[in-house]
């Protein structure tokens, strides 16, 4: 546990066009953590917003918050500029639908000072449904950042696979030191896994952080007494957003995975696309439900994957 007015912990809330009512709970939830404020400090990245509402929120009552700007547009610069300014010797990555329990900041400290060897760790990471969900969206609920792996602490090292313990990027708790082989490696532009920006759903930024972490030297864990709560809206359920997740996911899962030389997945020519594509069609049955569909989109997004490794 921190002793003294220092800064322990940095919490870091990347947002783009943040909705208002998310982004004050998602400050309350901080405001309400059992750690005491002056031992971590507030930096939330604006992404380029348009909407105002970062301009309008209250941090009058946390002494070390801060609003920074960051002109390139994208979920892993956005973190990238907070890392830069984070004076913490952990980081806490909370994406602005994230409701942190009280005690997570505590937990954090806890188990970053009991555990040397520890780079990155992790959580649950339960659903606010803002509508009742539809029955088919629980099997897909890994690619929407919810997760449940049970109550007990789970903990992997380097073997050159993802680890299932890994930790995913909501509620990432990382120490400053094992980040150093990610910034090195993300100084140059294109060594940058591309993350989610404007319209595009892509996804690797947080495995490519925890891959190089572990290929550091370092351990990630995951760990039940870091629980946060996730908002999913309406919009989020729907079949269409969550085909082009998993579609988008899945593309940039295979790039991540070729870029640490850990795929298990060959390079494809591109002309087999629309082929392999049509295949899938049928054995997928995408007609039959969104299930399905959605299946099929996942598929054409490894599919596309393939087609782009180097």
């Amino acid at each position: 546990m921190a002793k003294g007015n220092m800064t322990e912990i940095s919490v870091i809330i990347p947002s783009y066009n943040p909705d208002a009512g998310n982004i004050n709970a998602v400050l309350q939830a901080l405001r309400a953590q059992t750690y005491p404020c002056f031992n971590w400090e507030l930096i939330i990245v604006d992404n380029n917003s348009t909407n105002g509402v970062l301009q309008n929120i209250d941090l009058s009552w946390h002494g070390m918050a801060v609003v920074i700007r960051e002109q390139k547009q994208g979920l892993t610069y956005s973190r990238l500029a907070g890392f830069k300014a984070a004076k913490g010797r952990i980081v806490v990555m909370v994406d602005d639908d994230n409701l942190l329990d009280p005690g997570y900041l505590d937990n954090v400290a806890v188990i970053f000072s009991a555990d040397s060897t520890l780079g990155a760790a992790g959580g649950k990471s339960v659903p606010i449904f803002e509508t009742p969900p539809p029955a088919w969206l629980k099997e897909f609920y890994g690619s929407l950042a919810l997760r449940d792996p049970g109550d007990e602490i789970l903990t992997s090292k380097w073997e050159e696979v993802y680890p299932a313990a890994a930790p995913i990027g909501a509620g990432m708790a990382i120490r400053k030191t094992a980040l150093r082989s990610y910034l090195e490696k993300t100084g140059g532009v294109k060594q940058v896994i591309a993350d989610r920006s404007g319209s595009s759903l892509a996804s690797g930024g947080d495995n490519d952080i925890v891959l190089e972490i572990l290929r550091s030297g370092w351990r990630t864990g995951y760990y039940p007494a870091l629980s946060l709560k996730h908002i999913i809206p309406a919009a989020r359920m729907q079949p269409g957003y969550v085909a082009k997740l998993l579609n988008n996911t899945n593309k940039s899962w295979v790039q991540v995975l070729a870029s640490h030389q850990i795929s298990p997945w060959k390079k494809i020519p591109k002309w087999t696309l629309p082929f392999r594509k049509a295949r899938s069609w049928f054995s997928c049955r995408a007609w039959k439900s969104p299930a399905q569909y959605i299946k099929w989109q996942a598929a054409c997004g490894l599919f596309e994957g393939q087609a782009a490794i180097n």
